[in-house]
């Protein structure tokens, strides 16, 4: 399938663009989906977890108390390496797995460290990077998780800045505190269309090769 790799940084609105896009036709597996499925009470991550990490970043639900594992990755560098080694590898087969079933006029695969882990823009054919500014992200994020300001700067500290997004993006679908949903939908509507015509040529070239 014609692939998609979409990303930006948290409060960019990429989870709202990429259902946009589900509606539309395309095919959607979000990494970040994923993680939390993985860290849910009784989520394939949380046993090798609580073995490394120990008890106290298990929450009373059974899931990862993502509050405890935030800070001690903040901390420690060593630690946030480790929880990735856990978990990186187990969402990179069910990504892998989930997009070899999907079924759309193109597949779409989000992912919120996309620039950071620099694996994926040689999977994909195009990337888009949904854009923000920082204020409009503190903002959007303090509204929905209660999250302090200065906890959400950390968070975004740790992402890549908007610049380096924009550097690899092929495109850009730009949701900044001045753009209406209108706008927004028109903006995501735009690229689908573009997507589905490279797709489909895509397709038509595949079609006409005998090999």
């Amino acid at each position: 399938m014609y692939k998609i790799g979409l990303t930006g940084g948290i409060g960019s609105g990429k989870s709202k663009v990429a259902d946009l896009l589900a509606e539309w036709g395309a095919a959607v597996v979000d990494t970040d989906v994923i993680a939390h499925e993985l860290t849910a009470p009784g989520g394939a991550a949380i046993e090798p977890i609580r073995l490394h990490f120990g008890p106290d970043v298990i929450a009373p639900t059974g899931a990862l108390d993502r509050q405890a594992m935030r800070d001690l990755v903040f901390t420690s560098p060593q630690a946030r390496q480790q929880l990735e080694a856990i978990i990186h590898p187990m969402i990179g087969l069910l990504t892998q797995k989930r997009a070899e079933a999907a079924r759309g006029c193109y597949l779409v695969v989000v992912v919120p460290l996309l620039v950071e882990s620099g694996r994926w823009q040689g999977r994909v054919d195009r990337v888009c990077v949904v854009d923000c500014d920082p204020d409009t992200q503190i903002r959007r994020v303090q509204a929905r998780s209660g999250l302090t300001p200065e906890v959400i700067t950390r968070i975004m500290s740790a992402q890549a800045s908007r610049e380096a997004r924009l550097a690899v993006a092929d495109d850009v679908v730009l949701n900044d505190g001045r753009t209406s949903h209108d706008e927004l939908v028109s903006r995501a509507r735009t690229l689908h269309e573009f997507w589905c015509t490279q797709a489909q040529q895509r397709a038509g070239r595949l079609a006409g090769n005998p090999y």
